[in-house]
């Protein structure tokens, strides 16, 4: 199968009508947000205009999503959850938020990993909860003791907290191994935090790593898993996304209200179920295309950026670029901007850790990536 990132022209990306290519001026050449450069998954495809043909636009039923999620999981990461214990849920983020109200209370706190994908911050703080930090170590892996320092303070007083772990991880690509996760269960278990995983990037991990489930790991069957086709086959705008209990919160999972999942898209859930049971060969030909775009970058840095570090993501198609040794002038990400016309994510949004950093988005074609990194060293020297 073709490379899907080297379908589309740059002209026909900007006739697109998505927050990607609307948000900046027509000048600037968009790696920034979590949408790919990539024409829809065939069956994906067929699967809505059949719908559309059907005038199949109404509400979802089933459990057609949950019973493709549970044969794709079973295919590609030798885990099957068990749909009795899997809801539908309009997104991943907004399933988050659901499982932490099953689990803590108003003002209690919810722990996450710095620097970690912004709106981690923002619906926490919209659920009423407290935000305790965890910052990744400087290898971009979990830190142990700086996570138990966490879980002491979070659960301090006799309160009730949950773990917010993003797995793989966004925005350093990182791909926790199961010992990591391992860990991560015995101390929620010894500290009595609950965890919840968003596993929204799974699809996506390249040769030499591999995805575990963190309901899988042993200790983890209290944990909560909230998975969506949407990275992985670029359906963003078709939304729909699952929440998975471990058996032992299946009972909470059961005290989500009916209305928590009544906004997923009927048309979301035809367009995910379609891509998991039916466009595996398209997601490996991404992959593979995504894995050379992870070294080009890396090849392209050395080259011209030479002061930039990067490591290779294991997984996602994000790329997380430590940019302090360019000694810009303000936010590598604005100067990026302002000066060489590229967009990129501020370091900052992701939280601590993130000052100096920025976010690049790999999910577009070579040509693309080539002329970015070009207009950012244009940029830096200027």
């Amino acid at each position: 199968m073709d490379n899907p990132l080297q379908s589309r022209t740059l002209a026909e990306l900007r006739a697109r009508t998505s927050e990607k290519w609307r948000r900046y001026a027509p000048d600037v050449l968009p790696v920034w947000v979590a949408e790919m450069d990539v024409p829809l998954a065939e069956p994906v495809a067929r699967a809505l205009t059949d719908a559309i043909a059907r005038s199949d636009t109404g509400y979802p039923m089933g459990e057609d999503y949950l019973d493709a999620l549970a044969g794709f999981a079973g295919r590609r990461w030798g885990w099957t959850p068990d749909i009795d214990h899997a809801r539908l849920v309009p997104d991943v983020m907004i399933g988050i938020v659901e499982v932490l109200k099953l689990v803590t209370g108003h003002g209690d706190a919810v722990v996450i990993n710095p620097p970690v994908y912004p709106p981690f911050f923002d619906f926490i703080a919209g659920a009423d909860r407290r935000v305790v930090e965890a910052p990744l170590g400087a290898d971009h892996r979990l830190d142990m003791t700086a996570l138990e320092r966490a879980f002491t303070g979070a659960v301090a007083g006799g309160r009730r907290a949950a773990y917010l772990l993003c797995s793989p991880q966004n925005p350093t690509g990182t791909v926790h191994t199961r010992d990591e996760l391992r860990t991560v269960a015995e101390l929620a278990d010894r500290y009595g935090v609950r965890v919840v995983v968003d596993e929204i990037h799974a699809p996506l991990v390249y040769p030499g790593a591999t995805f575990v489930p963190y309901l899988s790991v042993p200790g983890g069957e209290r944990g909560f898993s909230l998975l969506s086709a949407s990275k992985a086959w670029n359906l963003a705008g078709v939304k729909a996304a699952v929440a998975v209990a471990g058996p032992d919160a299946a009972a909470d999972l059961a005290r989500m209200p009916k209305v928590a999942g009544d906004g997923a898209s009927h048309f979301g859930v035809i367009a995910h179920s379609a891509a998991l049971r039916y466009a595996e060969p398209w997601l490996d030909a991404l992959l593979a295309g995504l894995d050379r775009n992870r070294h080009l970058l890396g090849d392209l840095l050395a080259e011209h950026l030479p002061e930039v570090s990067y490591r290779p993501p294991d997984g996602t198609y994000l790329a997380w670029l430590d940019c302090r040794a360019l000694d810009l002038p303000g936010d590598p990400a604005e100067v990026f901007l302002d000066r060489g016309r590229v967009a990129l994510v501020s370091g900052p949004t992701f939280g601590t850790g993130g000052v100096g950093h920025a976010r690049f988005n790999l999910a577009t074609s070579p040509e693309i990536i080539t002329e970015a990194v070009r207009r950012m060293a244009t940029a830096a020297r200027s």
